[in-house]
């Protein structure tokens, strides 16, 4: 534990050098609105690490999102609001406060039961929020954003009973979306296409299923077959903007059969 401390004691103790007269003239220029982007890119590139299974590349991009963490902190410090020890006690207690099946005598039979009580506890902690829907994050992507919204109304009894209820809410979006294509008002094809997007990503989280990572999935699929067509492509000598299409859904067929 000790060896634990004096490297984070290191990480901090670096930050603030950066960040000193005389330290990184980049680091010096930083605010907290400057660094959000990279937070967000650095989280992005820890998930990539993920699902590339890769310990060395994981651990090297946990470590960037840890210096985050510790930049914003020592920001902070410097205007005199908070110090990365209260970013630490802040955490500790929510942990310990949040799990009473652990740290305290709560018992409770599953996960869906904990994330139950885990919302509990916040609405108690937050008892200045109006809405639960306040803790999402304005900024998160529209798919993940729609499916925390979901996620939170559900831990509160506002939910489909079965699945066939939640795919005739999908079936019915879909027909008042081509209603709307059809009307040619461009206003209400915007509004139903959100509402089609947003049943669909209830589908997925009544399922149980991650609408981001099916997308990714799907994306990532995509992107091996049209590759496929590229290399394909190339071989014959020609460029895509002179192959017909249906040369190319041949060689888009052929992709789906290697897979």
């Amino acid at each position: 534990m000790s060896d634990y401390k004096e490297k984070f004691a290191r990480l901090v103790e670096i930050m603030a050098r950066l960040r000193a007269p005389g330290g990184c003239p980049w680091d010096r220029e930083q605010t907290h609105q400057t660094l959000k982007k990279y937070l967000l890119e650095e989280a992005y590139e820890v998930c990539d690490a993920i699902d590339k299974a890769s310990d060395p590349e994981l651990a090297e991009e946990l470590g960037d999102v840890l210096l985050q963490v510790v930049f914003h902190a020592q920001l902070a410090s410097e205007e005199g609001r908070f110090t990365i020890a209260e970013v630490l006690d802040s955490i500790n207690a929510k942990l310990v406060s949040r799990h009473p099946h652990v740290f305290g005598d709560a018992q409770v039979d599953n996960s869906d039961e904990v994330l139950r009580r885990w919302e509990q506890i916040k609405t108690k902690e937050k008892a200045e929020r109006r809405s639960i829907l306040e803790g999402v994050p304005r900024e998160l992507p529209a798919l993940l954003k729609a499916y925390r919204i979901q996620e939170k109304v559900a831990r509160v009894g506002f939910d489909w009973e079965k699945v066939e209820d939640v795919l005739g809410k999908l079936k019915e979006e879909l027909g008042e979306f081509e209603a709307a294509c059809l009307s040619r008002e461009e206003a209400a094809i915007e509004e139903e296409l959100g509402d089609l997007f947003f049943a669909l990503v209830n589908v997925a989280r009544f399922l149980g299923k991650e609408p981001e990572e099916a997308l990714q999935r799907t994306i990532r699929k995509f992107t091996r077959r049209f590759n496929y067509i590229e290399d394909k492509v190339r071989q014959s000598g020609q460029d895509l903007e002179s192959v017909s299409l249906e040369i190319m859904d041949r060689y888009w067929e052929e992709a789906k059969k290697e897979e």
